[in-house]
């Protein structure tokens, strides 16, 4: 699924399924007040996010296990592997493919181990019992079935929270002044051009850049292509780092790729005479016999004071 173009602002069709919102709303508000949520013995930190579609949570939640993982914690991720069809495994990636398990317990796997399961409660059970001294929640801020002892609210700078309307009349999963009460923090990622920070003057707030790993275009045209919350923001990230972009493909957010569409894709790049490029979350769906044929823009979080995200995620 693709978001409509009204999400980023009001008009008359978010007018109009704005009362369905609120009955979307509602029935999440409804969830987390009458569930018991199950504590775990170590701490859970949740990275999520109000709004759905690609704020950033998964380079995030990878960052921030490198931290605690340099303060010396063990963490472990639990996911609820969108997409896949196993249920509470730790997430191998030499046996696990992204029908197992998911596109982006395999992502995180590379830093940390994963553990995926539907029920947040049961992952986390099976985390304490595998060694874990932290959980690092990817995703699940509306999920009331584990206690949260940190929630940080992770932000994409440059688009905010769109209409502020809840689905299907807008982007966000719950209302602002809802989820804002059980967040602990803001990351904002890039710059805060709808001034998000003002509306929580009472949040600690930190702030990071998504920067890619500039890779070496050596002057060759680029085909680009991705299946995640915004694909634009990948074509521009491209664009910055130098290359000549000649064409694009968009998928809806964690797409499979089938055999077809990638051998289509190879095809276009060849006559076009172009690279391709990918994100990372979406190579990890390529067959191992064609990966030599595409190449990753990795990125990393850069923060502006990491020092202090450390001090308050070690408190």
């Amino acid at each position: 699924m693709k978001a409509p173009q009204f999400w980023n602002y009001r008009n008359w069709q978010s007018r109009l399924l704005y009362p369905l919102g609120c009955i979307y709303a509602g029935i999440t508000a409804l969830r987390l007040k009458l569930t018991s949520p199950y504590r775990s013995t170590i701490p859970v930190i949740c990275i999520g996010n109000l709004s759905a579609g690609g704020s950033g949570k998964t380079p995030t939640a990878l960052s921030i296990a490198r931290i605690l993982q340099q303060s010396g914690r063990k963490p472990f991720f639990i996911s609820r592997g969108y997409g896949g069809k196993l249920q509470n495994v730790v997430v191998n990636p030499q046996t696990h493919s992204p029908y197992d398990v998911g596109d982006e317990p395999l992502l995180l796997a590379a830093q940390a181990p994963v553990i995926v399961n539907h029920h947040r409660d049961h992952a986390a059970s099976l985390a304490e019992s595998q060694g874990a001294d932290t959980i690092i929640m990817d995703d699940g801020f509306q999920n009331p079935s584990l206690h949260k002892d940190k929630s940080l609210l992770v932000i994409d700078g440059a688009v905010g929270l769109g209409n502020q309307y809840p689905i299907p009349a807008g982007p966000l999963r719950e209302f602002f002044a809802c989820g804002i009460k059980r967040a602990d923090a803001l990351i904002i990622l890039g710059d805060d051009t709808c001034n998000i920070a003002a509306q929580a003057p009472e949040l600690p707030i930190f702030r990071g850049k998504v920067v890619p790993q500039i890779p070496t275009f050596n002057h060759t045209k680029i085909l680009a292509f991705a299946g995640i919350g915004r694909p634009q923001k990948f074509f521009q990230s491209l664009i910055d780092c130098g290359a000549d972009l000649c064409k694009t493909f968009s998928f809806p957010d964690h797409h499979f790729y089938s055999e077809t569409e990638l051998n289509q894709i190879i095809t276009e790049a060849e006559n076009l005479q172009a690279a391709i490029f990918t994100t990372a979350k979406d190579a990890v769906k390529i067959p191992f016999a064609l990966r030599e044929k595409f190449n990753v823009l990795n990125i990393d979080i850069v923060w502006e004071n990491e020092k202090s995200l450390k001090d308050f995620l070690l408190s």
